[in-house]
């Protein structure tokens, strides 16, 4: 087999990836471990950036969200009962974020695939890639319990922080940085409609609360829990209880309630592994950085690594921009490093933290008055919130 771009992995970058360089008539092969109703039963995040909204409609797959989505122009703070609104498009210049469950985002994405007929194969295993530093790099792959190999000219790594593709490169070559949070996020998916219009991002003593939403009639929860808490102690009834005592009286009252359709403790850690290329392979996504789920960049941090990949490789198909391919990593790493230090910034100041001294404590107070309490704070807030800016690949 033969193609131009192998993409290992069919999650929301993997096919974002595929479905952009189809269109630019880019021939490309995606390969994915688990079963379509695997990847799909996924529950993840659900803030896009205007930035990703942007791709998502580039790549002719976003009639679904334009319809169904919620795009949001604000969201709220809370701290000690008082409730702090971030009017993101007033401070943006009219941007805004939307709300769409990247479930949905990547149902799109597949049905568009298979519209395609571009192929992608589910259920490999055995997956290696051999002579990446060559212009001719190889993948292969077992199927069926038959052996595959495919020729190509790049590979995108796209299968997240356990794939293969970040193990291909030699670990001298890597460099890797890391923090690993001292608590987790317990999350909870309803058919109940959301606590209020705007999502909440909520401090209080008893731990941080996020109040999401993936639609009118789906709300998504989270509770700040100690690492040692298992998800089989908590209860519906319990998350619920728990969740009234960390809201204030006028929203705890309004706070619907109901069966949970998902729940889960997700720990928190932020990693950062450069380069993002080794020859012909680049990492996109969860293969090169992870990130605490406080400042919504996962996946937008994911279609940014889409976006500057694409428009790269498009260069070199449409115009011979060979020069280009060496450019990825760090413009990758530019804005990775932007969204990680967003969400290190939202999880210190919506988190307290046992361990901190009290000069640290004080600096932290200081932070929470400052950002939240100036027009000038509130706008760094909302300018990262709602996605910094892409750097123009065609003109460099």
């Amino acid at each position: 087999m033969k193609t131009q771009v192998v993409i290992i992995g069919a999650g929301p970058s993997g096919l974002l990836l595929g479905q952009l360089l189809h269109n630019a008539g880019i021939q490309t092969l995606i390969l994915e471990r688990q079963t379509p109703d695997y990847v799909l039963g996924r529950i993840r995040a659900g803030i896009l950036e205007s930035g990703t909204v942007g791709l998502l409609r580039e790549a002719g797959v976003a009639k679904r969200m334009d319809a169904e989505g919620l795009v949001h122009h604000g969201v709220e703070f809370l701290f000690n009962g008082k409730r702090i609104p971030v009017p993101l498009s007033e401070l943006t210049g009219g941007k805004s974020v939307m709300v769409y469950g990247q479930t949905e985002v990547t149902r799109d994405l597949m049905e568009a695939r298979q519209s395609s007929g571009a192929p992608a194969i589910y259920g490999v295993s055995d997956v290696r890639i051999d002579d990446i530093k060559s212009d001719s790099p190889t993948v292969t792959f077992t199927k069926g319990g038959e052996t595959c190999r495919v020729t190509c000219d790049f590979v995108a790594g796209c299968d997240g922080f356990h794939g293969v593709s970040r193990q291909t490169i030699p670990r001298e070559i890597l460099r890797e940085y890391e923090s690993v949070w001292p608590f987790g996020w317990l999350g909870m998916l309803a058919d109940t409609p959301p606590v209020n219009s705007e999502l909440i991002y909520a401090h209080h003593e008893r731990g941080f609360v996020l109040c999401s939403q993936r639609s009118l009639t789906r709300s998504r929860y989270y509770l700040q829990v100690p690492l040692t808490e298992k998800v089989e102690q908590w209860s519906d009834e319990r998350f619920w209880q728990e969740l009234k005592r960390r809201l204030p009286e006028d929203l705890s009252q309004k706070l619907v309630t109901g069966h949970s359709l998902e729940k889960s403790i997700a720990p928190l850690r932020s990693y950062v592994v450069e380069p993002m290329q080794y020859g012909r392979l680049f990492l996109v996504g969860d293969a090169a950085h992870i990130v605490p789920p406080t400042g919504a960049k996962g996946l937008n941090l994911a279609a940014s690594d889409v976006n500057y990949l694409w428009r790269i490789l498009c260069q070199y198909y449409q115009h011979g921009r060979a020069d280009l391919l060496d450019r990825y990593s760090q413009l990758a790493l530019n804005r990775v490093w932007k969204g990680e230090r967003f969400s290190w910034f939202m999880t210190h100041l919506l988190h307290d933290f046992q361990d901190k001294s009290e000069f640290d404590k004080k600096m932290q107070e200081a932070d929470r008055q400052y950002y939240l309490g100036s027009r000038a704070g509130l706008t760094t807030i909302a300018e990262n919130y709602v996605g910094l800016p892409y750097e123009a690949v065609e003109s460099l």
